[in-house]
């Protein structure tokens, strides 16, 4: 029972590090910012969307918080 626990941990990590990489390429977008001085060229920057890049963190902490408890489970089941 332990076993299959920790599989399941483990997997619901790997789709949070999944979600986690698809939020953060989704949270930045091109912009060109408007010259300082007049006669300069215009600068390519990259906006974030913040809500994106807290999902981002949330899920990066979820898979390894669930990371480390499928494998410590993992290895004190093998230990018995």
């Amino acid at each position: 029972m332990r076993s299959r626990r920790a599989v399941i941990e483990l997997v619901v990590a790997a789709l949070a590090a999944v979600g986690c990489v698809v939020s953060w390429l989704a949270a930045g977008r091109p912009a060109v910012a408007a010259p300082i001085i007049p006669g300069q060229p215009e600068t390519a920057v990259m906006v974030y969307a913040a809500p994106l890049l807290v999902l981002a963190l949330l899920l990066a902490t979820l898979a390894g918080v669930l990371a480390v408890l499928g494998i410590a489970r993992l290895r004190r089941s093998a230990g018995r």
